[in-house]
């Protein structure tokens, strides 16, 4: 239904991308502020459990329509590894948005791309060179000037909003090794299957009985998260993700405007300058992987020049070997995405 609002002409892949980027944008933005808004009555970490249980039940039909089937899997123990990691970036970032500034927290969480980056050369070798290690210098850089730590006490949420961002970005790192052999649905159902259980777990030493208003804005939340993930992954898939990237910065702002008039929170100078430098140099990270997937694409596509082998097989009758599927929901819903945004 929320995919009506973003129809536009199928020759225009640039508006219809931005627009789907920007929806995206604007419910991750009611998200968080939703998360911030039900935290100050009901503990973060309950929060994060019922985020998880409802977040689960859209995934119910594809298990029965599969029989299971689709779950069958070898690396069981790499996705319990995923669900541990992404469930502490859950709980630190539920708690972030609990006691810190939404904004602050939504800027901070930007520089998960730059942490993958790092990850991505240190845990799956991939080559990373000068250009986008400075990129990745200025996006600390960035974090850096909003968190202020040099001065001045460094404050909880904001230790907790770089901790979940740390999380993330080493979940994120786990879904791609897990996307070379398990299907998405496999993946996000996995996730959800083991992250519900886990998360009872220190649910329950501050549990209170929710009432049914506080039920409806954690349903909310999750449904926000749903659709956001849609339309996000959607957006990624229609236009170019290093031009779509601009308008998934968006957040910002409009998390801000939502706090503002909910909490009367402000955004300050050094939280606008450090988000500056995160965002130029994630979208440059983007715009990076974007021309290396044209060029390797380009490569696949060239014939050879080698000398004739009867053995080998045919240019001409080559297959394009298919990028892996990402679930929807994380940062790699995209080929070579790897954007930030908040895994909650």
């Amino acid at each position: 239904m929320i995919m009506h609002l973003f129809r536009v002409s199928p020759d225009d892949d640039a508006l219809r991308g931005a627009l789907l980027m920007t929806g995206a944008a604007i419910l991750f933005a009611a998200m968080a502020v939703l998360i911030r808004y039900i935290t100050r009555e009901v503990h973060p970490f309950e929060a994060a459990f019922f985020r998880n249980l409802f977040g689960l039940i859209p995934m119910i039909p594809w298990m029965l329509r599969d029989r299971l089937v689709g779950l069958r899997t070898l690396k069981l123990k790499l996705h319990f590894i995923r669900a541990v990691i992404g469930l502490a970036g859950m709980l630190c970032l539920f708690s972030a948005l609990a006691i810190a500034p939404a904004a602050q927290v939504i800027a901070i969480n930007f520089t998960v791309p730059i942490l993958t980056t790092i990850l991505a050369a240190l845990i799956l070798h991939e080559t990373v060179r000068a250009r986008r290690w400075t990129a990745v210098a200025l996006g600390f850089i960035g974090a850096m000037i909003i968190v202020r730590p040099i001065g001045q006490t460094l404050e909880t949420g904001a230790i907790l909003a770089l901790l979940a961002t740390l999380f993330t970005a080493f979940a994120v790192t786990t879904v791609k090794m897990l996307s070379r052999s398990e299907s998405a649905n496999a993946i996000v159902t996995w996730m959800g299957m083991i992250m519900t259980p886990l998360s009872l777990i220190p649910a329950l030493f501050f549990w209170q009985n929710p009432t049914w208003e506080q039920l409806g804005v954690l349903l909310a939340i999750a449904v926000l998260a749903t659709a956001g993930q849609q339309l996000f992954v959607r957006a990624n898939r229609t236009a170019d993700q290093s031009y779509v990237m601009a308008f998934d910065f968006l957040r910002l702002p409009f998390v801000a405007a939502l706090a503002f008039i909910m909490f009367g929170e402000t955004v300050d100078f050094w939280t606008w300058a450090g988000a500056s430098l995160i965002i130029g140099s994630t979208l440059y990270i983007a715009r990076r992987e974007a021309v290396l997937a044209r060029k390797e694409k380009r490569r696949r596509r060239m014939p050879t020049t080698a000398a004739a082998d009867s053995q080998a097989i045919p240019v001409t009758k080559a297959k394009t070997i298919n990028p892996p599927e990402y679930p929807e929901g994380t940062p790699e819903s995209n080929t070579g995405n790897k954007t930030g945004r908040i895994d909650a």
